[in-house]
């Protein structure tokens, strides 16, 4: 789903034609992808390739659910999140030359209610900024810092009910985060033990960090030992259930939706088949 202008050219020049027969098709707006994905699946196509950022691969994702079609990654987003986790190379050539050697790997999906992500999703702050961000003049990390710091210091923390596990358990929270990869977008690693083949994600549960700690905090989230903070508490399971107080957005791989005030989260296994390194 192509979102710059020298992206179509690059692909016509560098995609192993004798290999492959493809067509390239434009988005016209917000869940197109899901719809130009669907259609392409009914019409036999073997692999669809998301052209963009983490909410271009969701949209896709969504669009192949339940099919057996392979999932490609050309990553032009701001954050890249999933294609940092895999590993996929950010240059346009060298990103096509993964799909022309077309080596794949199986990996779980995760539903939230009727709606799947690949990479992470969350509800409470993340999901404001997520929110806020959507709309933001301009993309990019600093943008995303900006938001995050504006909005921290006013933003109360959430009740939250989670059933997981066999058990039931309340905690008011900055944030949860649902994470099936490691990244949050820009190289930061929310939960540095997650693995997107396992069959489980890692339920991130954070409490509020006071300011003058914040500095220490995003050193973690770099260097990929946020787990040593004791205001993140991390569960593995492959099915729960969340309890809000009312019907707020979710941040679905970096975009956000509105979905029910009760969320069902559970873990599809091996479900898709995306092309890696």
């Amino acid at each position: 789903m192509v979102k710059k202008e020298n992206v179509g050219n690059q692909i016509s020049l560098y995609i192993d034609k004798e290999k492959y027969d493809y067509q390239i098709i434009n988005t016209e707006y917000a869940t197109h992808a899901i719809e130009i994905t669907a259609h392409a699946v009914s019409n036999g196509a073997d692999i669809i390739v998301a052209v963009g950022g983490d909410g271009s691969v969701n949209e896709v994702v969504n669009g192949l659910k339940g099919s057996n079609v392979k999932l490609g990654i050309i990553p032009l987003g701001s954050g890249n999140g999933l294609a940092r986790f895999l590993k996929i190379p950010f240059q346009i050539k060298t990103a096509i030359e993964v799909l022309n050697k077309g080596n794949f790997t199986a990996v779980d999906t995760v539903n939230v209610n009727d709606r799947v992500f690949l990479s992470i999703a969350g509800i409470g702050f993340d999901a404001l900024v997520a929110k806020r961000f959507a709309k933001y003049h301009k993309r990019g990390f600093w943008s995303y810092f900006t938001i995050a710091t504006k909005e921290y210091r006013m933003y109360r923390p959430k009740k939250y009910q989670l059933t997981l596990n066999g058990e039931t358990i309340t905690q008011r929270a900055l944030m949860i985060v649902f994470a099936n990869s490691d990244q949050f977008g820009y190289n930061t690693s929310i939960a540095p033990h997650a693995l997107i083949n396992d069959g489980l994600i890692d339920v991130c549960i954070f409490k509020k960090i006071p300011t003058y700690k914040m500095l220490f905090f995003i050193q973690l989230l770099f260097l990929k030992q946020l787990d040593k903070t004791n205001y993140l508490e991390i569960i593995k399971t492959d099915e729960l259930w969340i309890e809000r107080k009312r019907n707020k957005v979710v941040n679905i791989d970096g975009e956000p939706v509105r979905l029910t005030k009760n969320l069902h989260v559970k873990v599809n296994h091996l479900a898709l088949n995306v092309i890696i390194p």
